[in-house]
């Protein structure tokens, strides 16, 4: 069973049921291959356990790397493989195939020798050291019998060698005198290659694309072999098999004892244990893959949480697998599945160089070095040249004639199983002329690799990494953390020396100074991070600077570079030598700033003070200054004289009040409340040091009242909040407070803002429950009476927010609340009349402060809305406001009449009788129009109709708007109304809404006679029109040519000397005519002509541009008609067309037999009974699908649908036909395709129900309206009208004219000429 526990990566656990009874192998090799289930992880705790048995299995979380490829990070590498060829062995490799005749190279293996087998059968076993040539094994007469070497192995104590040869035969030799031991020739099936031999301790392991078990035994002298069959290969060939070796240092390993051997087949990993009986442990299918992909398998003892336990690796194609295999405490063997790693190539060969690093070759030939923990690739090695030897021919078998399947052929075209052969941290290759051999570099080698490159950055990078343990594939280094970094230390202050000469060396000494500066910019920096990062100021200054002095800009470069790291903090102390010049560096090229932000960071116990200080005067660097000052003399007071008052100082008092230092840190505990009384010491002298004969009193705190006094009393109020226990700092506190007074309030030298500010801090002081501050409240009322002095109108409003600001923050108990009142309404303080009112609950009164506020009037709706409205007030104070807003609504109408008519309407509903009376009597209108459409007013008749006179009488041009979308008027008053103020346009529409259609017509009538303009004759002439057309719609023939001709002749009555052009007279004639074609007849408007006065008198020439218009108009209909009809046509014949075509195409059944009763219907060709196929591809006999009742039958023959396709679907096949049958014509495509065909011909060439149906799919790929539809909508006619373009259709009849997306894409008539 596989139970799944956490491993070192620290992903989820998985919680796996127990499997009762193991699986025999028996049973694994006969279970039935399914390819489209492979192993999945369906849920976080649940696990397909359907082809994997074991007794215990685990497995981690794969989420970390089941997306996307091996990510690449940045980190330097450097070269971790090192690259050998093995040259004495190659050129003995090329010598024996020229002198001896041994043929081309095919299998390598390697224990403390190296053999070599060749394609003529001999094997050539080398010293591993040495390289030489120890024994040439075997005969080309026996290579010529049993063929080329295809797989070689070596025992553990290195006495033994077995050969598999490509005909099947095997041979073990002795490696101490090359006697040939035995030659097994019948363990196997003859006739084929073996592909692999392996040997775990007395037993051997043989796969000839099955897998069989030699056990060897020398009995009385007599050697013996028995062979038993492991898989027989009859469920895919074996293409791969690794037994478990432990080491000497782990022979007693709990694991070892069950002889541990992982198989890969063409579908599967199995883990069998051999000992103590056959059993297999788990299988694992590849799922998914790419049938060329070569199965490839590796073990490798790993330490996973603090115990060395095997690990197999696994993959076909580009995904690794790995199980991790242990045994608990209670003896039972769990396999562990650990995170795979995904990759981007398909592999073809899987090796462990060390536990945590893997070297694989990809089907390019390029080594892939790839660290397991992280899944980061390290390293990438091209093997092209090599020329890797391939083992195609052996699992093709061409030496026994091919006898394999295509799957194992198609395998072996990338397989190099006998070429790569890993050994004790060593990887050999095979190629046809050489052999290459790969170890793992130890660090030095890498940073020395680098170093020989010249890559001093990339060289540092990594040393730093193996100094910090974060490097992979780490070899030669320490196990203890501090004698490791010790020594990697030593080796990068000496990359760093050789870094700083290289660079002097490689200096540009011709071109722009700015080449050698950008030179050095690129190398400094990284010599100043490492020698930080090693914790070396030493080696940076005593070393490293003084060689960069030799050369200007090198040292100009490295004194720019400290500034960043000064301030960042990085660097806080510096030798007197760098010190003196970075500050004259900076003094020389202007860089006054930078002195002075490095200057702030850094401990300046080292440096002359007095020549500092005179630097920063010159140069006003204050903060500088005030730093020296204070961290190198601990005196905070000198800098308040020497430095001219402003913000700066404002920040430094209020640091230092705070006991915070300046520009950044802490004042020293110890300091703190001897600088807070030196402080408050300064700024309550009386005069300065050297004070002139008029200078005021108190020149400091006056100077920062002038200055910012808002800032300063902030600073006070914050220092103020920590005098709670400190009985001096309490004094100090009513020290200053009595200096402000005595400052601002006897001085007109202050403005009402900052007096304001003085006492609002002192009231905000004073409102403390801890205060104990003493202020006269008499100082108060001066200020209170200097703030609203009515006589002083400047700054008016600045005086009252002053004076509001001072009330909020609790001022209002120092004063006399009648008195301030008094004062308020005086000064016109409105604002602080609300504020006194709202704080005695006098609502009422606050409407009277926004009625006399000028700037606030516009306010007062919302304020009434707010109180009327919202929750928190009485019902005696709302009535109280709503009261006052009533008998204030004169003056609120004329402030805003619109949003009076909303609060109106809201609160006032039944007052608006009464409100609409009292506003009449004045003469005052009230914008009823401007209401909210959310509103809801419900307004008697009576006074809509007044809103009606008044909009007549001063907004006449909207009143056809207001009767369109007002209901509540009386028709007959509303009409006297409009008939009154004469206004024929508003007059007619309520005629015509009267239903008195004649009458609107003789209005808009009038208003054309009346008027002489052409412009207004025009615009009643549309106003006209537009009645006739709506009209028309109910008239009948005779109706309507009377409504067009009295139009026509009321036009023709208006004289044309009233025009200076008779053409514009033409212009409108022809208006009116164009609109009339679509409702008379053409005879009667060609009679119309003849009679109109403008052309009567006139002749024929004249009227020719009309009719020739008319004629023009017919041209353009009729060839919009016929082009409609031909791409009408041409659609129905394409669709006709592919209908015919997918009627008449053939149909090929995917089985032969029915799908219902199963047999075969070529056993039925006797019969007459009717085969049906479908276009789905199912076929059934037509009597089989009467029985499940799948048919419906229509007027002329049979419908059927798919039984198997309406079974799946989850209805009964019955039930689907009848749906179908009464379906709508839109039928989706899904539906088509189901739609069937039989075999026999129909005698009527008619559409039947399935061919109707793929029609309207047809019809339904269109967007919006069909052609034909356009085309119905052309020739539709609207009793006995004539069809035009003009002719509207009227909105109940669902026309696509009343789409606004609708046109033709069709060319205008052209113009005619005259």
């Amino acid at each position: 069973f596989f139970s799944f526990t956490k491993n070192n990566i620290d992903d989820k656990e998985f919680d796996i049921p127990q499997v009762d009874t193991p699986p025999t192998l028996e049973s694994i090799l006969n279970e039935p291959e399914d390819e489209d289930e492979p192993f999945i992880l369906e849920d976080t705790c649940l696990l397909n356990t359907e082809n994997i048995d074991a007794h215990s299995c685990e497995t981690s979380s794969l989420a970390s790397s089941d997306s996307g490829d091996l990510e690449m990070n940045a980190t330097v590498h450097g070269s971790v493989l090192r690259r050998n060829v093995l040259k004495g062995i190659s050129a003995q490799i090329v010598s024996a195939a020229d002198k001896v005749d041994a043929g081309l190279p095919t299998a390598i293996t390697v224990s403390n020798v190296i053999a070599v087998g060749t394609s003529h059968g001999l094997v050539l076993v080398f010293g591993k050291h040495n390289q030489a040539l120890r024994l040439c094994l075997g005969t080309t007469a026996t290579g010529a019998e049993y063929g080329a070497v295809s797989a070689l192995s070596i025992n553990h104590d290195c006495t033994r060698l077995l050969c598999g040869f490509a005909k099947g035969q095997i041979t073990m030799w002795d490696l101490a005198n090359g006697k040939l031991l035995r030659t097994i020739t019948d363990a196997h099936p003859p006739g084929t290659a073996i592909l692999h031999v392996k040997v775990l301790h007395c037993v051997d392991v043989c796969t000839l694309h099955a897998l069989f078990l030699l056990t060897t035994r020398r009995v009385m002298g007599m050697r013996t072999c028995e062979s038993r069959c492991l898989f027989s290969g009859s469920k895919g060939e074996v293409c791969c098999v690794e037994p478990l070796h432990a080491g000497l240092e782990l022979k007693d390993h709990p694991i070892s004892q069950y002889s541990l051997l992982a198989m890969a087949s063409l579908t599967k990993i199995l883990l069998i244990g051999l000992k103590p009986s056959l059993k297999v442990w788990m299988t694992f299918p590849y799922g998914k893959t790419d049938p060329a992909s070569v199965p490839l398998l590796a073990w490798q003892f790993v330490a996973v949480q603090k115990t060395i336990n095997p690990v197999l690796a696994f993959c076909r194609g580009d995904t690794i697998h790995f199980l991790l295999v242990k045994k608990d405490e209670s003896g039972t063997i769990h396999v562990i599945k650990q995170r795979q790693l995904q990759l981007n190539c398909d592999l073809i060969s899987l090796s462990w160089i060390n536990p945590r690093t893997l070297v694989l070759m990809d089907s390019t030939e390029k080594l892939r070095v790839v660290d397991r923990p992280s899944q980061e690739e390290l390293e990438t090695v091209d093997m092209a040249e090599l020329q890797l030897v391939y083992n195609s021919s052996h699992f093709k078998s061409l030496a026994t004639g091919g006898n394999v399947s295509q799957a194992l052929a198609l395998v072996g075209e990338k397989t190099c199983y006998q070429s790569v052969c890993s050994y004790a941290g060593q990887i050999m290759y095979l190629g046809t002329k050489s052999v290459h051999i790969m170890t793992l570099r130890n660090w030095r080698e890498r940073v020395d690799h680098l170093l020989k490159q010249e890559k001093f950055m990339e060289a540092l990078s990594l040393a730093w990494s193996f100094h910090e343990g974060t490097a992979k594939a780490v070899l030669g280094q320490s196990f203890y953390p501090a004698k490791r970094k010790g020594v990697v230390a030593d080796k990068m202050v000496e990359i760093l020396l050789q870094y700083v000469d290289r660079s002097l060396k490689k200096c540009p000494e011709q071109g722009k100074i700015q080449v050698m500066e950008q030179h050095f910019q690129d190398i400094v920096p990284v010599m100043v991070d490492y020698c930080l990062l090693l914790q070396r100021t030493d080696l940076l200054f005593n070393q490293i600077y003084p060689r960069l002095v030799e050369n200007s800009v090198a040292r100009g470069v490295f004194l720019e570079s400290l500034e960043p790291y000064i301030l960042s903090e990085r660097i806080g102390c510096l030798t007197a030598a760098v010190m003196r010049d970075l500050l004259s560096y900076f003094q020389e090229n202007g860089m006054m700033d930078s002195v002075e932000g490095c200057l702030v960071h850094m401990d300046i116990t080292n440096l002359d003070i007095q020549q500092v200080v005179q630097m920063c005067w010159d140069n006003q660097l204050y903060d500088a200054m005030i730093y020296v000052f204070n961290s190198g003399m601990n005196d905070y007071i000198s800098p308040m004289e020497h430095v001219v008052m402003g913000n700066k100082m404002l920040v430094y008092i209020s640091c230092c009040l705070a006991g915070r230092a300046y520009p950044l840190g802490d004042i020293p505990e110890d300091l703190v409340p001897q600088v807070k009384n030196q402080v408050f010491e300064f700024l309550i002298r009386l005069h300065s040091v050297e004070a002139a004969q008029e200078e005021e009193v108190y020149p400091y705190i006056r100077t920062l009242l002038h200055f910012d006094t808002r800032e300063f009393l902030n600073v006070l109020a914050l220092t103020f909040e920590d005098f709670k226990n400190d009985k001096q700092a309490l004094e100090y506190q009513q020290r200053i407070v009595d200096i402000l007074l005595k400052v601002m309030v006897d001085n007109s030298d202050f403005t009402p803002s900052q007096v304001g500010c003085l006492f609002t801090f002192l009231a905000r002081q004073l409102a403390k429950p801890d205060n104990t501050l003493f202020v006269n409240r008499k100082l108060f009322d001066q200020v209170l009476e200097f703030l609203c002095s009515p006589d002083d109108d400047s700054r008016h409003t600045e005086r009252q927010q002053v004076l509001l600001e001072l009330l909020q923050v609790g001022g209002v108990v120092q004063f006399d609340e009648e008195r301030l009142l008094d004062l308020a309404e005086k000064a016109e303080f409105y604002q602080i009349c609300e504020f006194m009112y709202d704080r005695k609950h006098l609502y009422n009164k606050i409407v009277d402060c926004y009625l006399k506020d000028p700037l606030r009037k516009e306010e007062l709706f919302n304020y009434i809305h707010n109180i009327l409205s919202m929750p928190g007030y009485s019902s005696e104070e709302k009535q109280l406001v709503w009261v006052k807003a009533l008998q204030h609504v004169k003056d609120l109408v004329s402030i805003n009449s619109a949003k009076t008519a909303e609060l109106v309407a809201v609160h006032f509903a039944d007052e608006v009788q009464s409100i609409i009376t009292s506003l009449q009597v004045c003469s005052i209108g009230l914008d009823v129009e401007g209401l909210n459409p959310q509103t809801v007013l419900r307004l008697g008749p009576d006074l809509h109709e007044l809103l009606v006179d008044l909009q007549c009488q001063f907004s006449p041009q909207q009143v056809t708007a207001f009767l369109k979308t007002s209901q509540d008027y009386r028709l007959e008053e509303a009409i006297q109304i409009t008939e009154k103020h004469k206004l024929h346009e508003a007059t007619a529409y309520l005629l015509e809404k009267k239903g008195d259609v004649q009458g609107a017509f003789e209005v808009l009538l009038q208003s054309d006679e009346v008027q002489s303009l052409l412009r207004r004759v025009e615009e009643a002439l549309h106003d006209i029109i537009a009645l006739c057309q709506r009209s028309s719609h109910g008239l009948n023939q005779q109706q309507r040519e009377k409504h067009w001709c009295i139009m026509n002749l009321a036009k023709c009555s208006v004289s044309p000397d009233c025009f200076s052009l008779s053409s514009a007279l033409k212009e409108l004639t022809m208006k009116v005519l164009n609109s009339m074609s679509s409702f008379i007849a053409p005879p009667a408007i060609i009679q119309r002509i003849l009679q109109d006065p403008v052309y009567g008198k006139g002749k024929l020439a004249e009227i020719q541009g009309l009719i020739l218009g008319m004629l023009e108009t017919f041209n353009y209909e009729q060839t919009l008609l016929e082009t409609t009809t031909n791409l009408l046509n041409s659609d129905l014949h394409w669709s006709l067309s592919h209908l015919r075509k997918a009627v008449s195409r053939g149909l090929h059944p995917r089985q032969y037999h029915c799908n219902i009763c199963l047999q075969q219907y070529k056993r039925r060709q006797e019969s007459e009974e009717e085969i049906i196929i479908f276009s789905c591809g199912h076929l059934y006999h037509c009597q089989c699908l009467q029985r499940k009742e799948v048919g419906v039958l229509s007027e002329r023959q049979y419908s059927w649908s798919c039984y198997k396709c309406t079974s799946n679907q989850g209805s009964r096949p019955a039930d689907r036909s009848s749906e179908e049958s009464s379906r709508s014509r839109s039928t989706s495509l899904a539906q088509v395709s189901r739609s069937h065909f039989t075999i026999n011909m129909l005698s009527e060439a008619t559409l039947d129900a399935q061919q109707t149906q793929a029609w309207d799919h047809f019809r339904t790929l269109y967007r919006g309206p069909s052609r034909l539809a356009v085309l119905t909508e052309l020739t539709h006619s609207h009793g006995n009208e004539r069809p035009g373009l003009s002719n509207p259709v009227h909105p109940g009849t669902g026309s696509i004219y009343h789409s606004e997306n609708f046109q033709l894409k069709l060319s205008p008539p052209p113009l005619v000429e005259e």
